[in-house]
């Protein structure tokens, strides 16, 4: 386990989210379950500034990059770019 001390939680959210972010670029077929909450809140606001840098690293013709939103707006829980198309989350699902 890696123990990183930061002096403010501005600085924790940076980090955490730059940890974050090499995971996925180290292996782009991650699937992340992240905590919800207010002490996450720092993470989230550096999340999706590093979101913009990731959508100009990866390549739309050859990628598949979905991100799935927990919360309280259902119309925009997911968000497809590249190749492969998103799911429709309200037709039928068979198995």
């Amino acid at each position: 386990m890696l123990l990183v001390l930061k002096p403010n939680s501005e600085e924790v959210g940076r980090e955490a989210a730059r940890v974050v972010a090499n995971a996925v670029r180290r292996n782009p077929a991650l699937r992340l379950g992240l905590a919800t909450g207010s002490t996450m809140v720092g993470m989230y606001k550096e999340l999706v500034r590093l979101r913009h840098d990731l959508l100009e690293e990866f390549n739309p013709s050859e990628d598949s990059l979905r991100l799935y939103f927990l919360g309280e707006e259902p119309n925009r829980r997911v968000e497809h770019y590249g190749q492969k198309p998103s799911s429709n989350f309200e037709d039928a699902l068979i198995v």
